[in-house]
């Protein structure tokens, strides 16, 4: 099995949703990033999410959106993250996935990025913009080093095309819980129920719930739904706000939720 797949089994073991922590690249620099890093999977995030920051965030709220803006101030670029990814290698138990938008990994060349991610210890990537029709050319490169490519599902996809993304995903897959943008909500719509155990029943692959999760409660009501739990929005602005404790002592107690 994959190392993200290997994550979510040993949650599984421990009879618990395995928590997915997203951080975003370079915000404020690489070697907060690090430190942030160091402290989430410390804290008992099953797998990290690294951010690749993208001028155009389309999916994301103010607050991905502002974390983005902060990191391509720093110079923060998809090879300074695979560099610092290698610098992590070994040091953390939790698997890393990048998470960042089509252009930059095109740009890049999808075997030399498929090649210098297998290098630098990262174990998959998930892509917001890249559909399933036009996945292929990634997934390939990725599977081929032995790597995941996760897709996204959203809540208005239809049973047929949810069946082709769970089969096509790898890892997991990325269920999001609402409509729009990234961003920590108050509540969560009430059919996300109906939708996540259809999903869940269509797929071969883990499912895993992002877009809104904030407090320990909706952890804790997701995880009973689903086999993951992101987080990203409520991680970023702890971050920001009051710095890298903070943001792990969120992980711990949404961790103690699952």
């Amino acid at each position: 099995m994959s190392a993200i797949a290997n994550a979510f089994a040993r949650a599984r073991e421990e009879k618990r949703a395995a928590l997915v922590c997203y951080a975003m690249g370079g915000d404020p620099s690489l070697a907060e990033t690090e430190k942030l890093l160091l402290a989430l999977d410390a804290a008992g995030a099953d797998v990290l999410e690294l951010g690749v920051p993208f001028s155009d965030p389309i999916a994301d709220g103010p607050v991905l959106q502002a974390a983005a803006l902060r990191a391509l101030k720093s110079g923060t670029t998809l090879r300074s993250l695979l560099a610092m990814a290698a610098r992590l290698k070994g040091k953390l138990r939790a698997p890393i996935v990048l998470m960042g938008y089509a252009n930059p990994f095109f740009r890049f060349g999808l075997e030399e990025f498929a090649d210098e991610a297998a290098a630098s210890g990262i174990s998959g990537a998930i892509v917001p913009d890249l559909p399933l029709e036009e996945a292929g050319p990634l997934r390939d490169a990725l599977a081929n080093r032995g790597l995941d490519l996760v897709l996204l599902c959203a809540p208005t996809t239809g049973e047929k095309r949810m069946a082709k993304i769970a089969q096509a995903s790898r890892g997991f897959v990325y269920a999001v819980s609402v409509t729009g943008v990234t961003g920590a909500r108050a509540d969560l719509p009430p059919e996300l129920a109906a939708h996540l155990a259809k999903l869940r029943a269509l797929s071969p692959v883990p499912i895993a719930v992002g877009f809104g999760i904030a407090r320990p409660e909706q952890a804790a009501a997701m995880g009973k739904l689903a086999d993951g739990v992101v987080v990203g929005s409520a991680l970023v602005a702890a971050h920001h706000e009051h710095g890298v404790a903070a943001a792990a002592e969120l992980i711990s107690s949404l961790r103690a939720a699952l």
